[in-house]
């Protein structure tokens, strides 16, 4: 077993309140979660969980909270989405020092958004950091990377897919 960490980001639904979400997060015995409730209507569980694999970890958190609040509706997984901040972060480097290794570098990853703010899926960054640059990156965040982007983009293209046979 190995432990992943990764967060789960829900809306809750109208008349749920944060603190209520924790108590029946609690009750349900979904203990292995910081919980955050800082903006209303919102809820980040940043878990810490072991399990055989990083998708398995995140179905089990999935699936747990869905037990909890089964009104709740999953916004995002991550680590997915990330900007130079949070890059620079995650490998202890300064953001001056991300910019110039990622920005206009021959073979970099694409942005999976780029206006005023730029972002990248976290897993394309590290493989190339790991690949081109020969970085060296924790396994488990590679693989949580890797399963937050797929079921990102699985519940996106769910989502998109269910609007168009509805419309």
């Amino acid at each position: 077993m190995t432990e992943y960490a990764f967060v789960l980001k829900y809306r809750l639904s109208h008349g749920t309140t944060g603190e209520a979400a924790v108590e029946a997060l609690g009750a349900a015995g979904c203990t292995d979660a910081l919980v955050g409730i800082g903006i209303a209507g919102r809820l980040a569980l940043e878990f810490d969980r072991e399990a055989e694999d990083a998708p398995s970890a995140i179905a089990s958190a999935i699936d747990d909270t869905a037990r909890a609040l089964p009104q709740a509706e999953l916004i995002e997984i991550g680590p997915d989405l990330v900007g130079l901040t949070e890059i620079a972060e995650l490998l202890d480097v300064s953001r001056q020092n991300m910019r110039k290794l990622m920005v206009g570098a021959p073979g970099s990853p694409l942005p999976a958004h780029d206006s005023s703010t730029t972002l990248w899926h976290l897993a394309d960054v590290l493989d190339w950091l790991v690949a081109v640059k020969g970085y060296r990156i924790d396994p488990e965040l590679r693989e949580t990377a890797r399963a937050a982007r797929s079921i990102n983009l699985d519940r996106l293209i769910f989502r998109h897919a269910s609007t168009l046979v509805t419309a």
